[in-house]
């Protein structure tokens, strides 16, 4: 994939949760997502902030008030932008977020590939430029999902982006796998992801760590099979891995103990 296919799926999820916000009612606007107290408002004011931060604007000088849901220091920096704008009409959260979108995708697409291959600092670590951008597109995608599922309103589970993202999930997989979940050496677990933008993820273990192997084996340790919202969300720590499991949205064969302690470690999100 080029440098500037990259920007198209920038480009296609931002896109896409403007044509999902736009028509969104008041009511809707402050309708509870997954993320614990933030609404759907609130997931496109912490878009706005990431946004603005890389463009290199100056964050709000305000201190949230109600800070019971946050967990950690990212969470708190998260909160600023987000509790900033709470008291807004959506809309005008939505304008904000179109016009830094805008001025973003016109920076990307005036970059070269040497400019997308400079070293940058990444949410995970040093990087390229390219990397940064991939990151960007997952943690949209993520944020547009829990909008969707909060408004009842699906779309966006295939497609390139779709594909993209199911991908971030899946290349952690095999760290949940050997060091969260401590399977031994020698267990092959596949993840058995269904729908169009899912994929089949084996992973073998080997000297304490777990790496995806070049094909499904024969037979396998674990086999853990669910569709693509399922996965994505375990993996983003939005769904309780014990009620998936329990109302099947998840099924566990082999190695069963071994299986349901890595759905209940697939968690990747801070």
């Amino acid at each position: 994939m080029s440098n500037q296919q990259v920007v198209d799926l920038m480009e296609r999820v931002w896109r896409s949760i403007g044509t999902l916000c736009s028509p969104l009612s008041e009511v809707q606007w402050k309708t509870p997502t997954d993320c614990p107290g933030w609404s759907v408002q609130d997931q496109v004011s912490h878009l706005v902030g990431a946004e603005s931060h890389i463009l290199g604007n100056p964050g709000p000088d305000h201190t949230p008030t109600e800070t019971g849901h946050v967990k950690n220091d990212v969470g708190q920096s998260n909160e600023v932008v987000v509790d900033f704008r709470r008291s807004w009409p959506g809309q005008k959260v939505l304008d904000e977020f179109l016009d830094l979108t805008g001025q973003r995708l016109a920076f990307l697409r005036g970059l070269t590939d040497q400019d997308f291959a400079a070293e940058t600092q990444t949410p995970i670590g040093p990087g390229t430029v390219t990397d940064f951008v991939r990151i960007r597109i997952f943690d949209a995608w993520v944020h547009e999902q829990d909008m969707r599922r909060a408004l009842g309103i699906p779309g966006e589970l295939e497609g390139p982006v779709a594909i993209h993202s199911v991908g971030r999930v899946a290349r952690a997989m095999p760290f949940v796998v050997a060091r969260k979940a401590q399977a031994p050496d020698g267990t092959t677990v596949v993840f058995d992801v269904t729908g169009p933008a899912g994929r089949v993820v084996p992973i073998g273990i080997e000297g304490g760590r777990g790496s995806e192997l070049a094909s499904e084996p024969p037979s396998s340790t674990v086999k853990i099979a669910t569709d693509v919202e399922t996965f994505a969300c375990l993996g983003c720590g939005r769904w309780d891995p014990v009620e998936a499991l329990r109302s099947g949205k998840v099924t566990v064969a082999g190695d069963s103990d071994l299986g349901e302690t890595i759905v209940k470690q697939m968690n990747i999100m801070i």
